[in-house]
């Protein structure tokens, strides 16, 4: 398989966009998605943004790509790449695609002295857990994930 890995740039922007929303079509959550092609240039490639994203491509065509960001842990004292998404076209899955983007971020942690690679992962999607696990990925215990959006962040924000 010749898959290349690159850095994304913000020409890339609408690309990603694509494929987020096919990724939140998949997830069944597609008009969840705020994102657009201006916010996501201003965000992930704003000159003191912290979140980075790369492009998966076989034989030059874009099927994939992962945004991911530096986060840390207090118990290991050292930072941990958190991957926020990783998306492999439909057509693409099965063929190592996913498997060539998720080493490419092994790789970055390691270079980076990182802890860890983690992220999170839908109860209801066997074929990624399955993935996953087929790489040596185990899932947290005792750990559920909480998050504030919206008027409850407002509310707590402004309390």
């Amino acid at each position: 398989m010749s898959v290349v890995i690159r850095e994304a740039n913000k020409d890339d922007s609408g690309l990603i966009l694509r494929f987020v929303k096919e990724l939140a079509k998949y997830q069944k959550s597609e008009n969840e998605v705020l994102a657009t092609e201006s916010s996501i240039e201003n965000s992930i490639f704003a000159k003191d943004s912290s979140t980075k994203a790369v492009i998966c491509e076989k034989k030059g065509e874009p099927i994939g790509f992962a945004v991911y960001f530096f986060n840390y842990s207090t118990w290991l004292g050292r930072h941990g790449l958190y991957l926020e998404d990783v998306y492999v076209t439909r057509s693409e899955r099965g063929t190592g695609a996913g498997k060539c983007i998720l080493k490419y971020l092994a790789k970055i942690a390691l270079d980076n002295r990182c802890g860890r690679l983690e992220w999170s992962v839908l109860e209801w999607n066997e074929t990624a857990i399955e993935f996953y696990k087929s790489l040596g990925a185990k899932p947290k215990s005792e750990w559920i994930g909480y998050q504030l959006t919206g008027s409850e962040l407002l509310s707590l924000a402004e309390s």
